[in-house]
């Protein structure tokens, strides 16, 4: 159960080290995502190339407003976290290159994958989009033919 608590309270309950300093803490912050800038750009790609076959195929007036806010939420899906990862924090983190990419694989939650499958595991779902424009595609061109 909780309970209100006075200011009191809490003073006579608490320990204060004032040896502590809040300034003197160090933060390491890693904002990398331990992928290379080849796996995020290969992600964006599909997912452009998803919506542009869609423009392409079944573009006309009335999905031109779709279309747009789609292209910007793609935008702001990858930009403000490719933004964010490559701001330089005290630590030195930064995004790994290909070589070491390739090298040391990735660490994950179940365990050490190699490149290739993190780079599966990234590519699976967009690859998986834009191969299903392309299928609509072909049935659309199929069934209007």
């Amino acid at each position: 159960m909780s309970m209100k608590m006075t200011r009191e309270q809490t003073a006579a309950l608490a320990t204060v080290h004032p040896e502590a300093d809040s300034a003197a803490v160090s933060v390491v912050v890693d904002r990398t995502f331990h992928l290379p800038p080849a796996l995020y750009f290969g992600t964006v790609g599909s997912y452009f190339g998803f919506l542009g076959l869609m423009t392409i195929a079944f573009g006309n007036a009335n999905l031109a407003i779709p279309m747009v806010i789609f292209f910007f939420s793609i935008i702001a899906g990858f930009a403000i976290p490719y933004i964010w990862s490559t701001m330089k924090p005290d630590s030195g983190q930064r995004t790994i290159d290909w070589g070491r990419f390739m090298g040391e694989g990735v660490q994950t939650l179940t365990g050490k994958l190699t490149a290739s499958e993190a780079a599966v595991q990234v590519l699976t779902l967009p690859v998986l989009i834009f191969l299903w424009g392309v299928a609509a595609l072909i049935i659309g061109s199929s069934v209007s033919g």
